[in-house]
């Protein structure tokens, strides 16, 4: 389905993620693997890592959508070890390179983007996760949780421009 025959709704969801994508992608522009890496805040998060956070936050909310809570880590039963996995998805770690952290990106962006252009029903339902930031007992439906992305990435976006302008003064925008 090309994006002139998809409904309204479906095309407006493509274009703010793909807006909120550009802002967060835009934010490492002309940086070095080096750059991508470095801290500038008293925080863990440094540009690489927001990419690569951002990448594997979307990717799992995507498996969500057609999979449910079971797609997603479980907090409740993870070990020290799994953790600490968890928190290197904050990082840039040895070897990992920014372009392929972006490429990834691209990625699992394209996925999402396919899932919204052909999931038969933004109205499904999946039970949340277990979780005490999530109400009990409750449900998100696919619209929901595109939305949720969206949100997730513009909220980094402007934890990456912090980052960005502390590291050499630039902006995501202006």
């Amino acid at each position: 389905m090309t994006e002139t025959m998809l409904d309204t709704e479906r095309a407006d969801l493509l274009e703010m993620l793909a807006k909120h994508r550009y802002f967060l992608r835009n934010t490492t522009r002309d940086l070095t693997d080096e750059q991508a890496a470095l801290r500038t805040t008293v925080s863990e998060l440094c540009l690489g890592g927001l990419i690569k956070h951002v990448a594997a936050v979307e990717a799992n909310w995507a498996k969500f959508i057609v999979d449910g809570p079971a797609a997603g880590p479980s907090f409740d039963s993870m070990t020290e070890e799994q953790l600490a996995e968890w928190s290197n998805a904050f990082r840039m770690l040895p070897g990992e390179t920014l372009a392929g952290l972006l490429a990834e990106y691209d990625q699992v962006a394209a996925r999402t983007d396919e899932l919204v252009r052909t999931l038969p029903d933004l109205n499904a339902t999946q039970p949340l996760p277990e979780a005490p930031w999530f109400e009990p007992g409750g449900r998100w439906s696919a619209r929901r949780t595109f939305m949720h992305i969206m949100t997730e990435t513009a909220q980094h976006s402007g934890h990456a421009d912090i980052i960005r302008e502390a590291l050499d003064g630039a902006k995501s925008m202006g």
